[in-house]
């Protein structure tokens, strides 16, 4: 009687395991098929991403570069989390233009990144220290634009952000305007361990340069640069493997080899000295291009804009209100950031009146 009572309940026993077990399998099976990306998911190996399309990286930007890779290898796609305390922006300005150009980027993109933006220009401005603090830079370099000039500026600004021990490494003008969340949002698809070079060209092919070399000879060198007044961004990894080429004096020494301005120089030191490579963005853009062909509906996802006179024209974004083309007249600046910002104390009011 007792054998067949333990029996009895043995066999009770496997059978409700068998259900459980069954039950289980059964509900991974609908999981799977209510959520398909479970199974995905697990089913790829480590390491393994889904294919990034060339939009994703560009903006959208052509192909019909000569040997530019128009968006970037799989391996630098990344996960990792990034805030705008990771960024270390540098805008280079001169002191004629310290109210003109730069109040105005006071008033609007820099009011949304005080923390992360330093003013590098080359003479003493109290009224421009009382707004920036700390994160004004005067460097003593010459106001002149030449190229040793320019090329002291970058300097201070690449040696500040080394010593800054940021993630990436960000250059503007003093006529570009900033969409931090943009740049945030570009930024977050690298990773800063990685060799990053972003940035727009401003010619359709690589730039020839001859590079002086001892005993009076030299050699036909050729590379891609990020023209400056579209701004470009430069990981902390390859930031550091330039040293020897940008830090202090040697960025002038180095400009000097190839006889060029400074956003070649980076170029040249990156593709040439170290063996990087541009990754070109379309979402940067400076005023050598046609700014009105930019359509209303992609302003907000444009990482940098900017202004001036393109084909004996005056070149600006086309956006209406809330301040009229007279009212905003040289960058329509002031409209952008009321478009982007409306809670803006004086983009309410402009609006009102």
């Amino acid at each position: 009687m007792g054998h067949r009572l333990i029996r009895g309940l043995s066999g009770a026993a496997v059978f409700l395991v068998s259900v459980a077990l069954l039950s289980v399998r059964q509900r991974g099976t609908l999981e799977t098929t209510r959520y398909p990306d479970i199974s995905k998911g697990m089913s790829e190996k480590p390491g393994q991403r889904s294919k990034a399309s060339p939009e994703d990286a560009t903006g959208g930007m052509g192909r019909g570069q000569e040997n530019l890779q128009v968006h970037p290898p799989e391996g630098y796609r990344t996960e990792e989390s990034l805030t705008l305390g990771d960024i270390f922006i540098a805008v280079k300005t001169t002191k004629r233009f310290h109210q003109s150009r730069m109040e105005l980027l006071l008033d609007t993109w820099i009011s949304q990144a005080r923390e992360q933006t330093y003013v590098f220009t080359d003479e003493e401005d109290e009224a421009l220290r009382r707004r920036m603090g700390d994160h004004a830079i005067f460097t003593n370099c010459s106001a002149e634009h030449s190229h040793p000039a320019l090329s002291c500026k970058m300097a201070a600004e690449f040696d500040a952000f080394l010593a800054s021990g940021r993630s990436w490494f960000c250059h503007l003008d003093d006529d570009n305007y900033l969409n931090p969340h943009a740049l945030l949002k570009l930024l977050s698809s690298y990773s800063s361990s990685w060799d990053i070079y972003l940035g727009k060209p401003s010619l359709n092919r690589p730039i020839r340069a001859s590079e002086t070399l001892p005993n009076n000879q030299t050699k036909s060198v050729r590379f891609w640069f990020a023209t400056g007044g579209a701004g470009f961004c430069i990981s902390h990894k390859l930031a550091s493997k330039m040293v020897p080429w940008a830090s202090g004096r040697k960025f002038l020494s180095t400009s000097e080899l190839i006889r060029l301005p400074d956003d070649c120089t980076v170029g040249y030191i990156i593709e040439c000295k170290v063996g990087g490579q541009l990754l070109p963005s379309a979402l940067f853009h400076s005023h050598l291009e046609n700014l009105q062909l930019i359509p209303l509906s992609r302003l907000s996802q444009q990482v940098t804009l900017s202004y001036g006179v393109f084909e004996n024209k005056l070149n600006v974004i086309e956006l209406s209100g809330p301040f009229s083309p007279q009212e905003d007249p040289s960058s329509r600046f002031r409209s952008l950031h009321c478009h982007l910002y409306p809670d803006t104390s004086w983009c309410v009011q402009a609006v009102s009146w």
